[in-house]
């Protein structure tokens, strides 16, 4: 009788287990709690002009068993972006800077992610401006949070990270005052998520 049993037995020990051994969540981004932003140093790092993308979508596969198996995916409207001057605003979707109509995406797709202290890796290709180069992009998880309501989990995500303009073809400088912008852009994501899928 025993020996019938068991079959049956470890097969319903592996169904149990089956969900606990899965750690893998799509999570896709909030826009509506979310910021892109990004800060560029004028007048020899005198002030900054602040400003951020107003479209953009960001994927994360996030596995808190396994980092390795985690996965960043971004893109971003170089058109939407957004200094609270108009004007301004309009040169810099022109070829001066990001040539918005040419290039409309800013992009990042990350090849690997590791764990480096308190701080997560994601290596990967960064396009802007039509120049792809790899890098690393730093962030950490702030925090995560399950609805009682559905089950689902929300992803709090924080990346920053600088970039040199100059590396993506934005070479732009103003005739009467060439030290007047700043090469080094300061980019900060603050970026809630919310679970997609489960695997």
């Amino acid at each position: 009788m025993l020996r019938k049993l068991w079959p049956v037995a470890m097969l319903s020990l592996l169904l149990a287990a089956g969900p606990a051994r899965s750690a893998v969540t799509t999570y896709e981004i909030d826009t509506a709690h979310s910021n892109v932003g990004f800060a560029v140093p004028i007048l020899g790092g005198l002030s900054k002009v602040r400003g951020k993308f107003s479209d953009f979508k960001v994927s994360i596969v996030y596995d808190d068993k396994d980092i390795s198996k985690s996965s960043v995916n971004a893109v971003i409207k170089a058109a939407s972006i957004d200094t609270g001057i108009e004007p301004r605003d309009k040169h810099l979707r022109t070829a001066d800077f990001f040539d918005a109509e040419k290039y409309p995406d800013i992009t990042f797709q990350s090849k690997s992610v590791r764990k480096k202290g308190k701080e997560l890796i994601a290596h990967g290709t960064f396009t802007m401006r039509g120049v792809s180069k790899e890098i690393d992009l730093p962030f950490t998880i702030t925090g995560i949070s399950k609805n009682p309501k559905t089950g689902k989990t929300t992803l709090g995500v924080l990346a920053r990270i600088v970039l040199n303009r100059r590396d993506y073809g934005i070479n732009f400088s103003r005739p009467d005052n060439p030290n007047f912008l700043g090469d080094e852009v300061e980019i900060e994501l603050n970026l809630i998520t919310r679970a997609a899928s489960a695997q």
